[in-house]
């Protein structure tokens, strides 16, 4: 197997390799069905809305397209928002290219059906038709922190993760190190960008044609053959494929993987900055609609029993207590957030409790708690082994024909012969049922998210 090319010294990029990777097997395009996408990236942008700030608009129909972007100045500082001119939309014929052309899928971590978990994709930009299988050692190594990150770690097993290759004529990534410097990538992947040195833009047009490609998506995250600090996140793409956004995120820096664990608190969490900008002055709007922030006070959602009431004095794995602290949504003023300093502030924190329970009633909204490879619509036999999957907090119970198997609870494998299934010529019914039972999550309505069954018919 080819290893990787040694990093030139001081450029971030990789030297290209001089022969073709082994490849694992690749899913092709066209073993997958339609896209099945969801949101993805910040929802920035909504919460501006909800504070009564807008995205200017082009002046005039000539006036440049612009996209909403998210960067980050440094590692631990707080990010800031910018706009950036969009790309060009792709021609038809660049569509075709694109669809006939590159673009091998290969699955990474696969946990049950398409449909029943949260598939995250990841684009490779700046890596040569040789340096592919480095591309997918970088997905695993960059998967690989962020599953570590809470609620990821408590829910490993809700995710299925997918390669998509974009093969670049050059290798690395223009802007890197210096201004100067311009390569030629699949997406056009690209520091300095509006003149911000960290921040990391993406032909978004290209990331879709090359994200449709996998069987499913529900995030999309461009990494760059890079190891520049740095990333973005695309706050207001509008998209025919149904994703919010984009994050992108530099492959080979220790601390890029913060940068797209803080746009899933956007996209999957749907919660709020936690920052300000100094001198933004104060809120007057309505409540927001993110779960985490207020313009209410501790004891007033106490009182109404209203946003976080139910964390409230509890200690926070991001340090401290949950409360009312003043600041955030960009405003210093008026709005209130649940800590002093989650990741939804500063990268290189942890969620906070308000934060994880977003965050898993995000991954509920796009996975189930309970899966199998075992289709339901067809008869099994009372010899054949059924297995699923839950998470580790989920209470399991096993039922034949409705009632309950107790000496089976908590049984991911199961044969419904030694379930009690008889073999009287009649058809049966094997049902599992499972409830996850986290302590995270408080909310009743985020609770009935995270229940589920799956039944068999069992032939005669």
């Amino acid at each position: 197997m080819l290893r990787r090319s040694p990093s030139i010294p001081g450029t971030g990029r990789h030297r290209g390799a001089t022969g073709r990777s082994p490849r694992r097997p690749s899913l092709r395009t066209s073993l997958s069905g339609a896209l099945a996408v969801a949101a993805l990236a910040a929802t920035t942008a909504a919460a501006s809305t909800a504070q009564g700030a807008t995205t200017p608009a082009p002046s005039s129909p000539q006036a440049q397209p612009t996209q909403r972007v998210e960067y980050f100045t440094g590692p631990g500082g707080h990010p800031r928002h910018t706009s950036v001119a969009a790309p060009k939309p792709l021609s038809r014929s660049q569509k075709s290219a694109i669809a006939a052309g590159d673009g091998d899928v290969t699955p990474i971590v696969q946990n049950g059906p398409v449909g029943s978990k949260l598939d995250v994709v990841f684009v490779g930009d700046g890596y040569t038709s040789a340096q592919q299988e480095d591309f997918h050692a970088d997905v695993r190594a960059k998967w690989a922190k962020i599953s570590a990150v809470e609620p990821y770690a408590s829910y490993a097993g809700q995710f299925n993760v997918w390669a998509v290759d974009a093969v670049s004529h050059d290798s690395g990534v223009s802007g890197d190190p210096t201004q100067d410097v311009v390569r030629d990538t699949a997406l056009g992947s690209a520091f300095f960008c509006d003149g911000t040195e960290r921040l990391l833009c993406v032909d978004t047009g290209k990331v879709e044609a090359y994200a449709a490609k996998a069987p499913a998506a529900d995030l999309v995250v461009v990494l760059s053959n890079s190891t520049k600090y740095g990333g973005a996140g695309y706050n207001d793409i509008s998209s025919k494929v149904g994703y919010d956004g984009i994050a992108t995120a530099s492959s080979d820096n220790d601390r890029s993987d913060q940068i797209a664990v803080h746009e899933t608190g956007h996209s999957l969490g749907k919660l709020a900055d936690e920052y300000d900008y100094g001198e933004s002055g104060t809120y007057s709007g309505p409540e927001p609609q993110q779960a985490n922030l207020s313009t209410l006070s501790a004891d007033q959602m106490a009182a109404q029993r209203q946003k976080w009431y139910r964390w409230l004095g509890r200690q926070s794995p991001d340090g401290g207590t949950v409360g009312a602290y003043e600041g955030g949504g960009y405003y210093q003023y008026g709005l209130n957030r649940p800590t002093e300093n989650s990741i939804m502030r500063s990268l290189g924190r942890e969620f906070n409790l308000p934060g994880r329970e977003a965050m898993i009633a995000g991954f509920y909204r796009f996975g189930s708690v309970l899966s199998s490879p075992l289709a339901t619509d067809r008869p099994l036999t009372r010899g054949t082994r059924i297995h699923v999957t839950v998470p580790a907090s989920a209470q399991l119970k096993w039922y034949v024909d409705g009632r309950e198997r107790k000496s089976a609870r908590g049984r991911t494998t199961v044969v419904p012969r030694a379930l009690g299934v008889p073999a009287d010529g009649r058809r049966h019914t094997v049902t599992a049922r499972a409830a996850d039972r986290t302590a995270a999550v408080r909310d009743p309505a985020v609770r009935r998210l995270m229940s589920g069954a799956l039944s068999w018919k069992i032939a005669p």
